[in-house]
């Protein structure tokens, strides 16, 4: 074989069926995870999935670094957020009755909002701000972290932003009892918060630039040991471009998604 390769036309067009033949098959796992989800989920945009079991584990470290958290203290809190049936129970009854029911899943999925609950859990902030409320997953993620955290004598505020007035269905009581939602612009809403944020998380207009005057904005409203969690860190570099500005250290965590087409964003963390 190693000699009919060796033959400049005949062994190019052998290689190049059998380099084919690679390509397939990676193509046929991937048509068919996007099969099943075309049957099986109603979503249309913002994907919930479950992470990797590889990646799961992967994050638990890299939050644990990140907070200086022992990885034991991580591991528990991440735990105690899959194990939450109550949330689990407000999340599929309001998401059942809301208008919009048909393009959103029943089953709860939270993927690197494991982190952004276990960071809450473990540095007990104060004040959470995250831009772009959608649904509101990611508001009762963190509201039930600030709940959990008020149980244990640490009271915090959760405020999200979101230029659609229809935005955060799912933030009902007894989540909205520690948090609300600012709509309108959110550079604007954040222009007009006076608080110290302890943990700030972009999640709004995913464009470069936006994303960067998100961060300019809030700069002068940070606390001392504040954490800026970005959710465009896949596609754009400016919270590590504003980490090296304003001399803070960063690191970025790459999602991947468990038995789904779409593999995920990922988490940049700047502190």
């Amino acid at each position: 074989m190693k000699t009919i390769l060796n033959i400049p036309i005949l062994g190019t067009i052998i290689l190049f069926f059998y380099r084919l033949k690679i390509l397939a098959g990676f193509q046929w796992a991937y048509n068919w995870l996007m099969l099943k989800w075309l049957f099986a989920s109603r979503e249309t945009t913002n994907f919930t999935f479950d992470l990797d079991d590889y990646q799961r584990a992967y994050l638990v470290d890299f939050v644990a670094v990140v907070t200086h958290k022992s990885v034991e203290e991580i591991a528990a809190y991440m735990r105690e957020l899959e194990q939450d049936q109550a949330l689990a129970q407000h999340i599929e009854k309001l998401t059942q009755q809301h208008p919009e029911r048909y393009k959103a899943d029943r089953v709860i999925r939270f993927g690197k909002r494991l982190a952004w609950y276990a960071m809450v859990r473990a540095l007990k902030p104060k004040t959470v701000i995250e831009t772009g409320v959608d649904k509101g997953l990611g508001a009762v993620v963190l509201t039930a972290a600030l709940l959990k955290n008020k149980s244990e004598g640490h009271l915090g505020r959760y405020f999200g932003t979101d230029i659609n007035p229809k935005a955060g269905y799912l933030l009902q009581a007894p989540y909205s009892e520690v948090g609300e939602i600012l709509f309108g612009d959110s550079v604007n809403s954040l222009e007009k918060f006076g608080e110290k944020i302890d943990i700030f998380i972009n999640d709004s207009d995913h464009s470069a630039d936006y994303e960067m005057r998100e961060y300019q904005t809030v700069k002068d409203k940070l606390a001392a040991n504040a954490y800026i969690l970005g959710d465009n860190s896949d596609v754009t570099d400016k919270l590590h471009e504003f980490s090296r500005q304003q001399n803070r250290r960063f690191l970025f965590y790459k999602e991947v998604a468990k038995n789904h087409w779409y593999q995920g964003g990922g988490v940049g963390v700047s502190w």
